[in-house]
Parts: structure tokens; sequence; C-alpha cells
């Protein structure tokens, strides 16, 4: 995000940006790097989250099962260690999985608004409702890191941009739809699960930004809830 322009005009002061975050991150792909042949502290979930054989001990083929799911996404060192910020990315997809198609089981995003984008930051899902009917979704979101958090609460998308660049990063945010200042649900071109997260915009797939793009309207509602793992 970024400071936003209308045509010839200055719209808004953004406080808070977007997030092609950690593009820097990943700049540099840690391929290359060697494997440790030393056992991380969660080397046996690791292992079974891998389908590898689950003894606690690493192997050659462990490392590099495990370095290569930390190149996939983002994870740095990609050396192959079984540590909390892997387990963590494993945990957080153990337990979006475990949603399924219900993903307001808990009743927190409002069913008395019509459609409505919701964002349930401790799952990094986000997905749209129409009452109690699920219209699209749930789908796996990258949201605002430590120090950068999306903000929560009810808000309204109240500007679109289908081309937007950000000011200060210069960095494009395709199918950016803004609901609280510089904070937008735009598509990124990184893991979803990426640590440690956006500078507060809900980062999506193109697939999914396309959709959320099509689906959504100005003035629809977007309610967001929650923390994120880390913030």
């Amino acid at each position: 995000m970024g400071d936003i322009r209308r045509r010839g005009v200055v719209a808004l002061g953004v406080t808070a940006l977007v997030a092609p975050l950690t593009l820097a991150l990943t700049a540099a792909p840690a391929q290359a790097a060697s494997c440790t042949t030393q056992a991380g502290p969660y080397q046996k979930q690791v292992e079974k989250f891998l389908g590898r054989p689950v003894d606690g001990r690493q192997s050659s083929a462990d490392c590099k099962a495990i370095q290569a799911f930390q190149n996939k996404h983002g994870i740095t060192p990609a050396i192959g260690y079984a540590g909390p910020v892997t387990w963590g990315v494993m945990d957080l997809m153990n337990k979006q999985k475990a949603v399924g198609n219900n993903p307001n089981k808990d009743g927190k995003c409002p069913v008395n608004k019509g459609r409505i984008a919701c964002v349930n930051l401790s799952l990094q899902l986000s997905w749209i409702q129409d009452g109690n009917k699920l219209v699209y979704g749930p789908v796996p979101v990258r949201t605002g890191r430590n120090g950068y958090e999306t903000r929560t609460g009810l808000k309204k998308i109240y500007w679109r941009d289908i081309d937007h660049v950000s000011d200060i990063y210069n960095v494009p945010m395709p199918y950016s739809q803004f609901f609280d200042g510089g904070q937008a649900f735009h598509s990124v071109n990184l893991s979803m699960w990426n640590p440690p997260g956006s500078h507060g915009c809900v980062n999506m797939t193109t697939t999914d930004a396309k959709k959320y793009w099509s689906l959504l309207r100005t003035g629809d509602d977007v309610f967001v809830y929650g923390r994120k793992p880390g913030t």
C-alpha cells in the first residue's frame, strides 16, 4: 500500500502499507544452501507432515524434503532444519485444512450483513458469505506481520483499483480492494505461508484475488477478527 492516488488528486493519506512484504526475502533463493545434519525440536511433527518415517532423527532424505518445503514457501534459512518457523507453517496448514467448508462455525463473522468478506487472522483464512450461505472460500491469505497488523473490526470496501501500484514500494498490487486506510485485499506472487507476513494488506493468490474482485463491490462489508500467529 502506499499513498493512494486518484487521478490527479491525492485521495487518502495511507498509514498502513501494502504487503509486497518480503519480496526481498525471497529474491535470493536458498536452493544452494547445504543441508543440516541436526534434528530440530519439531523433527517428528515435521516428518509426519511430510510423510517421512517418523523416528525423530535427521536423515539426508528428511533434510532434502524439509528444505524443499522451506524453499517453496520462502522460509529462511532453508537448510532443512525442523525448527519452530517451519513447524508453525505446517501446523497452520493443518488447522486451515481442518476447517473444511464451514469457516464460520464459530459464528464470529456477522451473518446479518448480506454479502460480506470475512478474514480470520488466527487461521489466516478468508471467505465470502451471504447470511449463512458460503459464497466463496475459505482460502488461505497472508496478513500483516508483527508491527504492521491487519486491523480488526467491521469495515467497508471504499475504493477498488485493478491495476494499483504502491507509491511507497513501487510494486504492483493487482485487484486491490481497499477497506481500511491503506489496507486492502490484493494478489501477490508469493506463497500464502511465506513468513513473516504483509505490511497490513490481506495478500491473496491471483486466482482468489480475481474471484474477490468479481464478487465484491464498493460498499460491501469486510469483517476482520482474531490475531495472526506471531503478532
